[in-house]
């Protein structure tokens, strides 16, 4: 865990000025040089004081961003089709298919862990020579078990962006709510003006862009992943039932069968 807790650190570093550190300033900084037409200069206001007025909520959007960040980091680096069906882990299995070592595909699934593998790991312990197509209708059931269980135990992480991307603005919202009803209580009690109201509401609303910039992303990057997934796992299917065909004999290919031949030449 160490690694991904170090590539981890930076974005976590980032995280903390998504909101705090130079995200919102374009969009709420004055120019202080530009005097209104009452002639009150206006001062510039910082990302951080911006953060500091937002209140409570901001805290918590703040850990949504971060949450947010890791597990775009953590999607970036584990849904790949390299990282769950490895080239050369694929092509060893196929060539153990081909010579029906079946003790060696299991080893190199075991040696090499990834989606593939334990998608084929669960479909080798179905082997069984005696029976049709080397038990084949077993083998399949295991392997679209595993892919089941593989493909629900990564959406987990991706579903994280789902989750930030619908409670991020949730959470503005309500910060947004709850500040308009602090500044209509204190215009009621204290008597103040429309001015003291306008300065009021537009602290109010500094949560519900907080709420957005940081929803807009996860919403962005849940979609993206979600059909990176599907396509990769849609692979991982399709490097099992290819493997599995093998052993089963019901593909002779000459490209399948030439690792097996270099393997026993050596």
């Amino acid at each position: 865990m160490n690694p991904i807790r170090n590539l981890l650190q930076p974005f976590l570093i980032l995280a903390v000025s998504f909101l705090a550190g130079g995200i919102l300033s374009p969009l709420f900084a004055q120019d202080v040089a530009a005097p209104d037409p009452a002639g009150v200069v206006a001062q510039d206001v910082s990302a951080l004081d911006l953060y500091n007025q937002g209140g409570g909520f901001m805290h918590v959007l703040l850990l949504c961003s971060i949450g947010t960040i890791a597990a775009v980091v953590y999607c970036f680096v584990q849904i790949s089709r390299k990282k769950m069906a490895p080239p050369g882990l694929v092509n060893q299995v196929n060539a153990a298919m081909a010579t029906r070592d079946v003790v060696s595909a299991y080893s190199a699934c075991q040696a090499h862990p990834s989606s593939y593998a334990r998608v084929m790991s669960g479909a080798l312990l179905k082997v069984n020579f005696d029976r049709d197509l080397a038990n084949k209708a077993s083998m399949a059931d295991a392997a679209a078990e595993a892919l089941d269980e593989e493909e629900h135990r990564q959406m987990v992480w991706v579903n994280y962006l789902n989750i930030f991307a619908t409670l991020a603005p949730m959470v503005g919202l309500l910060g947004t709510v709850w500040g308009m009803i602090e500044a209509f209580d204190a215009l009621a009690s204290q008597s103040g003006d429309a001015k003291g109201l306008a300065s009021g509401i537009k602290v109010a609303m500094i949560t519900t862009a907080g709420g957005l910039i940081v929803g807009i992303p996860a919403m962005f990057f849940y979609f993206f992943f979600r059909d990176k997934l599907h396509g990769v796992m849609t692979t991982v299917q399709k490097h099992a039932s290819f493997a599995i065909d093998i052993l089963s004999g019901e593909i002779r290919l000459q490209g399948a069968a030439e690792p097996a031949e270099t393997t026993s030449e050596s």
